[in-house]
């Protein structure tokens, strides 16, 4: 960073005015700069519909779910059945930009651009705000809106519901200030810049996506056998899960509300799980939970709720509902663990659950279940090449969040104007 830049960030951090700067309504902005009303840019603000959805007929209907990042993603869509005209009244346009106006109060507050091609509308729980573009380009308020201080902002304006927070949309307007070049082409050149960050974020989260699809082929050929390695013969011998696993019903004598474990969905693994405040220490049997052991909720197990215990939370403990299990002589802990870990096996555990209301999956019944082992050596050798596609994707993981907290702090500076661009 060039010395005349640092300098002048230095002096704003101290509330200095530097040349080039003005302080208006209690912020120095540079000269060239306004401060608006967030109603001041706006044309128009409308809710969203609020008719029942369904999997399969009618016009795609963004949720609160659909904002991520300030972008639209396009997975797990429902659809309306509108006439055409109800239609047109709330179908979406290049432009426009939905915020989150109810949502928990981590995510309430959310804003993504519209950019897509084709018929979408948008859900309750979603506004659609058209700006007045003579005066602010649509990206550039989505890039602000999601500036981290415009967040912390947007929650001050939040109020609890019973279970959710909302943010009135009148009260937004007239409250959340924008800090706005006067000059749309130097909106248009920060736009430029930021745009080459996404970009590049774009191309490695593509990346990311390629690699999984990659090792779930390759899960898929070497952990059923249509593939074998180098060196390796013979049949496979086919196990019932109960001849590899035993459950581990180790009671905690003390049990210890801040030394609990769960088990995230979707292959997310096993972390500690923080307190509820409602919960009452003793109210139920505790279970000591070891490393390495396999541990899986019983609840959500179809949807990938289960892993092997970290060497961190050994120790740790959870209910009957999380049960753990110790491996038996000539079993390799992560080829087991890789083996559930594909879709087609663990989603169709869902078919043993039982019991009445939410039902369960047993490990009376997982035990039941057959699948073929392979010799120990090579159990070893085929974890250890997945594990390896793993430490790949968990590189580009981290390449790929440096590339987003790189990006916010670009952010911080060019909507805010203490770094300038020339037009």
């Amino acid at each position: 960073m060039k010395s005349d830049i640092k300098d002048r960030i230095e002096k704003l951090n101290r509330g200095q005015v530097p040349e080039g700067f003005k302080k208006i309504q209690g912020q120095i902005i540079p000269d060239s700069w306004n401060i608006y009303k967030l109603e001041e840019l706006i044309a128009s603000s409308d809710y969203g519909t609020s008719e029942q959805t369904n999997d399969t007929k009618g016009y795609p209907v963004l949720r609160m779910g659909n904002l991520v990042d300030g972008k639209i993603s396009i997975e797990n869509l429902v659809y309306v059945d509108l006439d055409r005209e109800s239609f047109n009244n709330l179908k979406l346009e290049k432009g426009d930009l939905l915020f989150n106006r109810t949502n928990s109060y981590d995510l309430v507050g959310k804003v993504s651009l519209f950019d897509l091609d084709g018929d979408y509308t948008f859900a309750s729980y979603l506004i659609r705000l058209k700006v007045i573009n003579s005066k602010v380009l649509p990206k550039y308020l989505n890039y602000y809106m999601n500036l981290n201080s415009s967040q912390r902002q947007i929650k001050t304006f939040s109020t609890k519901g019973v279970q959710q927070v909302n943010v009135n949309i009148t009260t937004l307007k007239k409250f959340f200030k924008v800090k706005l070049p006067s000059n749309i082409f130097e909106q248009q050149k920060i736009i430029d810049i930021l745009s080459t960050w996404d970009k590049a974020i774009e191309l490695k989260e593509k990346l990311i996506e390629q690699k999984k699809e990659q090792k779930k082929g390759l899960m898929q050929r070497l952990l059923t056998g249509q593939v074998r390695l180098p060196g390796f013969e013979g049949e496979w011998k086919i196990k019932k899960i109960g001849d590899i696993l035993v459950e581990s019903l180790e009671i905690a004598d003390k049990p210890d509300i801040n030394k609990r474990i769960t088990v995230r969905l979707n292959l997310k693994g096993v972390e500690k799980r923080e307190p509820s405040a409602v919960e009452i220490e003793g109210a139920t049997t505790q279970y000591i939970r070891r490393k390495g052991q396999f541990i899986y909720g019983k609840q959500n197990i179809h949807k990938g709720a289960f892993g092997i215990i970290p060497d961190y939370l050994d120790g740790f403990q959870s209910s009957i509902d999380l049960p753990s299990f110790d491996f038996k002589d000539g079993i390799d802990r992560f080829w087991f663990y890789y083996y559930f870990a594909r879709e087609h096996f663990y989603k169709n555990l869902e078919k043993i659950a039982s019991g009445t209301g939410s039902k369960r999956v047993q490990p009376k019944d997982l035990f039941k279940i057959k699948i073929k082992v392979p010799p120990l050596e090579e159990q070893r050798k085929i974890s250890a090449i997945i594990q390896s596609v793993d430490k790949e994707i968990d590189l580009l993981e981290q390449e790929l969040e440096a590339l987003k907290q790189q990006k916010k702090g670009l952010m911080q500076l060019l909507l805010t104007g203490k770094v300038r661009v020339k037009c």
